[in-house]
């Protein structure tokens, strides 16, 4: 049988993509890991491998298109020994669905998705009314008084909100443990169906639907509706403004900040630090870099790398503080990685340093540089920006003296990082004048109360003021 290749998931946030190019045409021989395509998400550009060998019989997404969603079939392979111009010409019309078994089966970075995966499948019998005989029999869970049905009792629960959500019976276990309402869950199944993949999106902040839509299915009361995009228009005259449709980036940004914003309490803590200290350390480290041969250094360190530093070893400090909040546990991470904002053309995407309490600071310099260099090719690598437990914003090379960041999840801290400027201070009863710094630590509260921030913020200032410590 002809094989159907899909749009890959690239990401676990990952909803739709750009087939960006096609790197063979068909009638091409493929094998096993040879690199077919290009794909576009909002973060990066990724090579796609093929996974099965054969002839390429019919693209049927063309290159250049824009939104194809997650598991969409784009071409089909014709296998050894397969009519080649048969598979071709059926796929057009033949083309299916992406079945539940290879959407959901695909490998997941969680233990439960790997090991429900043949679980997730064993419904699929009893939604199509074959397999189990006993299937049709048994009750929807958590639907208790409800009439049999085959189709109710495959896929189907009610939610704590009251809601009959689609899902899949190891989705529906997951959200139990987990204590997730599924009416608020998106799901990414086929016809909209939640599996446990879309759990464990939840589980980690993501996937959730606004407050709004929840409403609307019976959940918590709506939000005021926004004005739609002819109202928006209406406002101002024909002719008076040049209309510049969205990339997949400005709009996957856009979803994320208002998922953070209507999702996440936000709580806000403001400290000064005094930077002489350390702009005393850095100039002499960076005179004493090892020079190559044509003079120039191997590092030179900015204010932005000591502040990565300061934040990843003062989490390690106050550990209660290094967590990322889920609806069923809090997770208290042992490793501190830091999130960096690097700002790109269209948008912005955060690199994550490893472990950066155990790297040095000229280490994280390089990380950095190598971060943001590939960073405005979009030649990041999944992992490289995803995860983490915290994050860094700073402004201060565009002058801003300070502002509050907004939480990226499924982080519970994000530091943001105003200007070093030159400010009048009282020292032992005198003014002095000092290079300051201000830096504003946002945490989600659900998490991070005032206090434990607090806590955290200090930890931070002592570090930044006394730039030896970081490395005692």
């Amino acid at each position: 049988m002809p094989i159907n290749i899909l749009m890959p998931a690239l990401s676990p946030t990952m909803e739709k993509g750009n087939l960006a190019k096609w790197l063979k045409k068909e009638g091409d021989k493929v094998k096993s890991g040879d690199v077919i395509a290009e794909i576009e998400t909002d973060k990066a550009t990724m090579e796609v491998e093929a996974s099965d060998e054969g002839t390429l019989a019919k693209i049927l997404v063309p290159e250049g298109t824009q939104d194809v969603a997650v598991n969409e079939v784009i071409a089909v392979l014709a296998g050894d020994g397969e009519d080649v111009k048969a598979a071709g010409e059926g796929a057009g019309k033949a083309a299916p669905k992406p079945d539940a078994a290879k959407a959901e089966a695909k490998p997941e970075s969680g233990s439960a998705a790997k090991q429900g995966a043949k679980a997730e499948d064993a419904d699929k019998p009893a939604a199509s009314g074959k397999g189990d005989a006993n299937a049709a029999a048994r009750p929807a869970e958590g639907a208790k008084g409800d009439a049999p049905q085959a189709k109710s009792a495959a896929s189907t629960s009610a939610s704590p909100s009251g809601d009959r959500v689609f899902s899949s019976p190891l989705a529906r276990r997951l959200a139990k443990d987990a204590g997730i309402d599924l009416a608020r869950v998106n799901g990414t199944g086929p016809h909209g169906r939640v599996i446990a993949r879309d759990i464990e999106k939840a589980q980690a902040g993501g996937g959730l639907k606004a407050p709004a839509a929840a409403a609307a299915s019976g959940g918590a009361p709506a939000m005021a509706p926004s004005m739609s995009d002819q109202q928006i228009r209406s406002f101002f005259k024909d002719g008076s403004y040049e209309e510049v449709p969205h990339d997949s980036m400005r709009k996957i940004i856009a979803q994320r900040l208002v998922q953070a914003k209507q999702t996440i309490p936000h709580f806000y803590l403001t400290m000064d630090c005094n930077l002489d200290a350390l702009m005393v350390a850095r100039e002499q480290i960076n005179a004493q870099a090892p020079k190559d041969k044509d003079g120039k250094p191997a590092y030179k360190l900015s204010v932005n790398d000591f502040v990565i530093k300061a934040l990843a070893v003062a989490l390690q400090r106050v550990p209660d503080a290094n967590v990322t909040w889920t609806e069923g546990a809090m997770l208290k991470h042992q490793g501190s990685d830091v999130g960096v904002a690097v700002s790109i053309p269209g948008g912005l995407i955060t690199p994550v340093v490893r472990d950066a309490h155990l790297k040095s600071v000229s280490t994280i310099s390089r990380e950095m540089k190598d971060f943001a260099a590939r960073a405005r090719n979009r030649r990041l690598k999944p992992e490289e920006y995803q995860g983490g437990s915290t994050a860094v914003s700073n402004l201060g090379m565009y002058g801003i003296k300070d502002f509050a960041a907004v939480i990226n999840p499924p982080h519970a801290t994000i530091l943001a990082v105003g200007a070093g400027e030159q400010r009048p201070i009282v020292k032992n009863g005198k003014i002095e004048i000092a290079t300051m710094m201000s830096v504003t630590l946002s945490t989600d509260h659900r998490a991070v109360d005032g206090a434990l921030g607090s806590e955290l913020l200090g930890a931070f200032k002592a570090l930044i003021e006394n730039p030896v410590m970081m490395v005692v």
